[in-house]
């Protein structure tokens, strides 16, 4: 029976990768025209997932400054960005309902969204956190090596010391090259592959493989996409990650249809 099947799964022919198409400029502009319009035809879906985002990045805020490591809160901020596709896969299924007209139940959404762990999202999860892993980490090295282990009472004053000394100034230069480097990176990976898990049935290894491809594929306008999200996420957590309840939304409907944009739909 075990050669059988196994005779069963060796001629069962492999499936073809996604297909990666080239965008423009336009097509970005597009893709967040098209998340706007997203998120005014369901603002409490958006609004639903924004404010777990945001209320996460808050109470992170809220425990470093509890343990008394303010000083922590602008890296971990900068690292808590990495995992908004995670957060915004509600979003996608969302986009996904709307663009095949289907109907929008709260049961149906988070129901989708509770499935994927038991899909190969749970291992991009995974990835995604261990990215974030190895950011706190590098920052807590920089950290030793350019300012040595001294405390900071709190935010204002590590703010003080990385702009108004040569060591803060070497450690906000590294520590900001390290962070882009791990940025482009994670962006690279999961871009694409979260929105192509969700829609169709693949391994998160290919997922991020065309995800890569889509990113080298159209250098110019991803890196734009990735540019914006990086500008808009910045304003939006400085009043207490309160902007995040909004952006979160419409940063997650348009790279839903970014996806649709750059990978060939299934004939």
């Amino acid at each position: 029976m075990d050669e059988i099947q196994s005779e069963t799964r060796a001629a069962e022919p492999r499936r073809p990768d996604p297909v990666v198409r080239r965008i423009g400029v336009h097509d970005v502009v597009e893709a967040f025209v098209a998340g706007l319009r997203d998120f005014q035809a369901a603002p409490l879906f958006g609004l639903f997932f924004g404010g777990i985002y945001a209320l996460g990045g808050l109470s992170i805020l809220l425990s470093l400054t509890r343990f008394g490591m303010p000083y922590l809160a602008y890296p971990l901020a900068a690292g808590f960005v990495l995992i908004g596709p995670f957060v915004a896969v509600g979003l996608y299924e969302v986009s996904r309902r709307r663009e095949a007209g289907e109907t929008l139940a709260w049961g149906q959404v988070l129901g989708v969204v509770f499935a994927q762990g038991q899909r190969e999202m749970g291992w991009m999860a995974f990835v995604t956190l261990f990215v974030m892993m190895m950011w706190l980490y590098q920052v807590r090295l920089l950290l030793a090596l350019f300012l040595g282990f001294q405390s900071f009472a709190s935010f204002a004053g590590f703010l003080t010391v990385i702009t108004t000394t040569p060591e803060g100034l070497m450690f906000l230069a590294v520590g900001n090259l390290v962070g882009a480097v791990l940025a482009a990176t994670l962006f690279s990976l999961t871009v694409i592959s979260f929105p192509l898990l969700l829609d169709r049935e693949v391994d998160f290894i290919t997922a991020m493989i065309t995800s890569v491809r889509a990113v080298a594929t159209n250098p110019l306008p991803m890196l734009g996409f990735a540019a914006a999200i990086a500008a808009l996420s910045f304003v939006a957590m400085l009043p207490l990650f309160l902007g995040l309840v909004v952006l979160l939304p419409v940063l997650g409907h348009a790279t839903w249809h970014l996806y649709r944009r750059v990978v060939e739909p299934v004939a």
